[in-house]
């Protein structure tokens, strides 16, 4: 196998297809890269046994085709430490012989491992398919992902579940994301083909994948998915994944529909004085208190070690017309919903110990669920 290909060419496929590399692992071929080279075309290949990415690389000049396999880590690195412009040369004449690299003046060699030993991931019957715009996937990512359990013990939490559902007579895709302490839930409208298809879990690993390669594409993602496995079509980029096998929660029970005590407050102020009041403790799970009162909210946090901290929103910042309530939530989950929020945010509240609604003012299909914390 012999190529020639434009350094920042092969740096962004190599960008892809290493993040899905597992640098800690027992089988030392899943911290190979495959490149296989055919008529002046290259195909990379990287997997862990969970995803699969496979990348079609443009404007490659191939000389001898072939096959074979590289370390993902230490190409990526050399490659990335090249000059910009520069002309990268990957030749492999067979066998064990190691891979090698040249770039002007720069040259190394790399070892490889058998292309035989390298793990084959079959996706199987992808009965359901929809394409959805990038824009679509990074919202209902974003709105969630930060939701996500870490508990390993817990492992059917350790994901976002999309499902096709109904919401007010209209057809909707859901995604639902919780960790226990708080819950997110988006919906947008269903797509075009999107009807039928079977109530997923996306692990965690694999939301963070597919939300860089949002980022990276204007066109239509193609998704197509069983009740086992999933794939996403970003152009070249094709990324398969398993699902996580457990079954979500029913989510719908642990939404508050109640709770009628309602304060809108500027997502800015409010986020800016939650960061403020919190900084007088190291401690990330320490509350904040909301003290509310009509058209007014007093926020303060204290640590033994620090002392106490405290911050007042007027009307000109909030609204709220019901009675006092005090109720406290830990300082990172308010930021990490109020992230999600342009301009005013919404909380719903029943009383100062039960579960809390948030939501966007401006786009209530995004809606969140905070468990309250004893302050």
């Amino acid at each position: 196998m012999k190529f020639t290909v434009d350094r920042a060419v092969l740096l962004k496929a190599l960008a892809h297809v290493q993040s899905v590399v597992e640098r800690r692992n027992t089988i030392p071929i899943l911290a190979n890269v495959m490149l296989a080279a055919q008529e002046n075309s290259l195909t990379m290949t990287a997997t862990d046994m969970e995803i699969a990415i496979v990348e079609a690389v443009p404007e490659v000049t191939v000389s001898r085709a072939g096959r074979t396999t590289a370390p993902a880590a230490t190409l990526y690195e050399i490659v990335r430490k090249l000059p910009d412009g520069a002309k990268v040369e990957l030749d492999h004449p067979g066998g064990d012989a190691p891979l090698a690299l040249r770039a002007g003046r720069f040259a190394t060699s790399l070892m490889v491992l058998p292309v035989e030993d390298f793990p084959s991931m079959t996706e199987g019957k992808l009965p359901h398919g929809f394409d959805i715009t990038p824009t679509l996937l990074r919202e209902l990512v974003d709105r969630t992902k930060f939701a996500i359990s870490t508990e390993e013990t817990r492992y059917y939490l350790n994901g976002i579940y999309v499902h096709a559902t109904e919401a007010e007579g209209q057809k909707v895709l859901r995604a639902v994301a919780t960790d226990g302490h708080r819950l997110a839930r988006i919906e947008e409208p269903l797509p075009e083909g999107a009807e039928g298809m079977p109530g997923v879990i996306i692990p965690r690993k694999t939301v963070n994948e597919i939300r860089k390669l949002a980022d990276e594409t204007s066109e239509p993602v193609q998704i197509r998915l069983s009740d086992t496995k999933i794939r996403f079509a970003f152009g070249s980029v094709h990324l398969t994944s398993k699902l996580i096998d457990g079954t979500f929660p029913e989510y719908e029970r642990v939404i508050p529909r109640g709770n009628d005590k309602i304060m809108t407050v500027d997502k800015r102020a409010f986020a800016e004085a939650v960061a403020r009041v919190a900084a007088i403790s190291s401690e990330r799970s320490r509350p904040v208190k909301l003290s509310i009162k009509p058209d007014s909210l007093t926020l303060t946090a204290s640590s033994p070690d620090q002392g106490q901290a405290e911050e007042e929103l007027d009307g000109g910042a909030v609204t709220y017309g019901a009675g006092p309530i005090e109720i406290g939530f830990q300082a990172r989950y308010l930021a990490d919903i109020t992230d999600q929020i342009a301009d005013k945010v919404e909380f719903r509240f029943a009383d100062g110990s039960a579960p809390t609604v948030v939501v966007d003012a401006a786009k209530p299909e995004a809606l969140y669920v905070l468990m309250p914390m004893r302050v």
